[in-house]
Formats: structure tokens, C-alpha cells, sequence
């Protein structure tokens, strides 16, 4: 139980992958929207 630097580390460490999880959920978000939003426009421009 050594709270020294390799403890720093290891929290660092997990709140970089919360942040990347973060970033990617983020990511395929924008993605599925844009992706929507490109559909329904060309869709709704056919009609």
C-alpha cells in the first residue's frame, strides 16, 4: 500500500481512460448524428 508516485501514476492513469471513454462515447455520438441528419436530408430532398 505505497502512496507514492506509482499510486499518482495509477490514478492518472484510470482518469485517462474515464476521459477517453468519454471521448470516444462522444465521438460515435457525432458520428450517428451527422450520420442521421445527412439521411434525412437527402431522404426528405428526394421527395
Amino acid at each position: 500500500m505505497m502512496n507514492g508516485p506509482n499510486g499518482m501514476m495509477e490514478g492518472m492513469t484510470g482518469m485517462m481512460w474515464g476521459m477517453g471513454l468519454v471521448w470516444l462515447l462522444a465521438v460515435v455520438v457525432l458520428v450517428l448524428g451527422a450520420a442521421a441528419l445527412v439521411k434525412y436530408v437527402f431522404f426528405a430532398g428526394r421527395r
